[in-house]
Formats: structure tokens, sequence, C-alpha cells
């Protein structure tokens, strides 16, 4: 069939005077089509009308359109089953002729960026194989549009602590920062509003000052104005996890990040060059990072409960015994949780990233087995009446052998008479006692007292009662 700028040419050559056998040579085509062209004297390419098979078919497939909600797929699978013959490509032909598919064309747009302009962040739930199961994990990634620099990291759950955490091992990453971060409308980001009306929330307005950048939302519905981060979802689940395990989270962080080491470095034909090539012309463009950058976290306040432990998402880490029952500051960051009284640092542990209730004790915060707090007073008390009076140390290993209740009782008060009675008639008491196997402190002060009684005091003539065997 001539196409329609031949057809013109033909009327064109016609109206100079040309006849039909010249015109046919001069264009290299039959004397009947210069002939059909003349005789509709129109340029137009008149429509083929031919039978369609599928034109009698026509009401049960607007029946069908309905039922299947719109899937060509299965409206054809249904005309077959009711004796239907003809192809899906006639079938997907006649409703685009027709009007009758439900799904309109449109033009599809494309967005632009300069070098350090934007950046996309968002998160997408995956199933992932970590420590020997199955997990679903929420899959944070940043990308800087201009280069297409892709950084993502997996976690359990993701808050605006999580958030936080990300966005500053990426902007680490990158080097640098964008001045805009363009978000859907999550809540983790924002306080009130959608789109161009995004109030984010103060703590996350806070975070991006810090950096220099700002917070964008897009419009709902407008999903493809977040595309440069939508798009990388699918390849990081049909390509990185597909086929992977990992030990545990900081193993699949550590792999996330080898991976896109990787793939910035590999060549894009849609880009036509590499990410890292492109990100040597952003890089100069990015704000840069602060001099400092504190490492985010969360502070809680705890009382230290019974068994001498304080709670952080379920999961109990010990503290010094001395604290049971004392209001104490929790701090939490990526990969620690801090215990503080008041600015002094008192605990310190790996934190437990999953929340599967576990315990993390650290041995210096439990006393060794057997060995209560009576009975570290008990050798402080000791060592102090040795201290003062080294020719009891037979004494006191025999009372400790004798396994006495009230061993701290006695200590102190043999410390006290120690301190108080004159050395000599202690020691002549302590001697009579260890002969007679006596460590009832109480009857063993009577016998000081009753050694002393004629050499230090003025006493009458009641004779002091006989407490031990001479």
């Amino acid at each position: 069939m001539l196409d329609q700028e031949l057809r013109l040419t033909i009327l064109q050559l016609s109206e100079r005077g040309q006849s039909r056998r010249r015109i046919a040579k001069l264009l290299g085509v039959s004397r009947g089509a210069v002939g059909e062209v003349i005789g509709s004297g129109s340029s137009e390419v008149p429509r083929l009308v031919r039978p369609e098979r599928a034109e009698e078919h026509r009401d049960h497939i607007l029946e069908l359109i309905a039922v299947c909600k719109g899937n060509l797929v299965r409206v054809h699978e249904e005309l077959q089953k009711a004796g239907a013959d003809f192809s899906y490509q006639a079938l997907t032909g006649f409703c685009r002729r027709h009007g009758l598919s439900s799904h309109e064309k449109t033009p599809a747009g494309s967005y632009d960026f300069a070098p350090g302009e934007e950046m996309q962040h968002d998160t997408s739930p995956h199933e992932a194989r970590i420590g020997d199961c199955l997990r679903r994990v929420q899959t944070a990634s940043l990308v800087l549009c201009y280069s297409r620099m892709l950084f993502f990291q997996f976690y359990p759950t993701f808050r605006r602590f999580d958030c936080k955490l990300f966005l500053t091992d990426a902007l680490r990453y990158f080097g640098g920062s964008c001045r805009r971060c363009m978000i859907d409308n999550t809540h983790v980001v924002v306080l009130k509003g959608t789109g161009a009306d995004m109030v984010p929330v103060p703590e996350m307005e806070a975070f991006a000052h810090r950096f220099s950048f700002e917070f964008r939302a897009h419009e709902k519905g407008d999903a493809n104005r977040s595309a440069r981060v939508e798009r990388p979802f699918g390849y990081i689940e049909n390509n990185f996890l597909a086929g992977r395990s990992f030990a545990d989270w900081t193993d699949a962080n550590r792999h996330a990040r080898e991976w896109c080491d990787r793939v910035n470095g590999s060549f894009k034909r849609h880009l036509r060059a590499r990410p890292r090539e492109l990100f040597a012309v952003e890089q100069a463009r990015l704000i840069p990072l602060p001099a400092w950058i504190p490492d985010p976290y969360e502070i809680h306040s705890r009382i230290v409960d019974v068994d001498g432990f304080i709670s952080s998402q379920t999961n109990r880490y010990s503290v010094p015994a001395r604290l049971i029952g004392r209001r104490v500051e929790v701090r939490v960051s990526k990969d620690r949780v801090t215990v503080y009284e008041g600015p002094r640092e008192v605990a310190s542990h790996q934190r437990e990233i999953d929340p599967k209730r576990a315990q993390v004790v650290e041995a210096s915060h439990r006393p060794p087995r057997g060995q209560s707090k009576d009975h570290r007073h008990a050798i402080a008390e000791e060592e102090e009446i040795l201290r003062r009076a080294p020719e009891l140390s037979d004494y006191l290993a025999a009372m400790r052998r004798g396994g006495s209740l009230q061993q701290t009782l006695s200590l102190r008060q043999l410390l006290r008479m120690v301190r108080e009675y004159p050395r000599a008639p202690l020691l002549e008491a302590i001697a009579a006692a260890s002969r007679s196997g006596l460590y009832d402190m109480d009857r063993l002060e009577t016998v000081i007292l009753r050694n002393i009684r004629r050499d230090y005091f003025l006493l009458g003539d009641d004779p002091v009662s006989e407490d031990i065997p001479r």
C-alpha cells in the first residue's frame, strides 16, 4: 500500500500534466496504483476493512472484561472454553481498535536532575534468609538521582531511629549529601500534610539540618516521582537476595555494602556509563559532611529491676547489682547499649538487633557463685581484724570452718571488741575460747570482761559466772 507522502507526490505530478505512464516510471510504482490514487483524488491512505473474527463475540467479550477485571489473558482463556477460535493477538487488536481495553496508554515522562540536586530514599519489605530461617526484612535504600549511585541496608523494623542510622551510614558512604531528599509520605519522616504541604517531624528536620539538606515528599499517586529509588528494589530482590543466606544482620549488611560497591562500578546500558564515573562529576557538587558526625542514639529512662537488668526492645542487659531499684539512663546506638548513672557510664553491652527477649550479662556485674553481698562485707571486716590483731588468724579460720549462720554479725562484734578492749585480756580470752571451741561472741565478751575486771575496774564482791571451763 502506498504511503501518504507518495500519494501526495502522484497527485502533484498529475496536476502538472504528467501522464500516468510517466508518473509510474518516475516513482517506480504500477500504473494501476497511480490510477487508483488519481481516481480517488485524495492523499489520505484508505483504511482496510476486513472482517474481524472477534466481532461476533463482542457482547461476550464485554461481559468477560468486567468479570476478569480487564485481564485479557483470562478473557481469552474463557473465550476458548466457550468455543471461540481466534488468537490472543487478535483479541488484543480487536479491543485496542474498538477502545474496549480498560488500560489506556499514556505518554511516559522523565525527570532530569543536575549533579547534587536530589537524592531519593525509600523502604521496601523483602524476604531474606538470616540465621537459617526466612525473615521478613525492611530494605532501606538511598540513590543519588544524577549518578544513580546506590546504597541499601536491611533492618528487622524501620523506625525513626533506624531511619537516622541508615541515612547517616548512607551519607558517609557517599561522602556528602544532595540539597534535597525525596521521600514518599511515610510517617517516619512526615508529621502532617502530604506532597508540597508536608511538614517533617521536628526530630527529622533537625537531623536533616545537621547535614544541610531538606526532606521533600511527592504528591499522592505520583509514585513515578521517586522512580530512581523504586526501580532498584526489584533488582535487589531478584539479584542480590536470590540464593543468598546470611549469618546475622551484620553479615547481611556487610554483603549489601560489598554488592553496592560492585554494582556502582558496573556499566549501565541506559546510562551509557558506570555510576562511579558519573559520581566523579557529582561528588564535587555534593554538600560536604560536617566535621563531626555524632552517632545517632535514642535515650530511655529505666529502673533497674530486682534481677539487676534493664530492658530495651524486649532484650535485657545487666548492670551492677548496687543499682537495683535505681533509675538510670539508657542510650541505644547502632551497635551498643550504654547505661549511665547521672553523667557516669556504668555499663556497656553489644546491642542485640533482634527483639528476641535475650539476656546479655557481663561477668563483672555478678558476684562469683556462692558469694553474696554479706560475704563481701565479712571479708572486709575480717581484713580489718587481722590488720589490728594478726594473732587472731587461727581463731578466725576456725570460726569460718564452723560455718556460723551469723558469721557477719559475729565478725562485727569481734571487730568492736578488738577496737575497744585492751590487747592482753582480749588475747587471753580468745586463747581460752579457741581451746574450748567457743565462737559465741556474747559469751566471749563476758570472759574478756572477767579478765579485765580486777585490773581496770573497781567491782563489788559479786562473782562473775563461769562461762567456759578452765
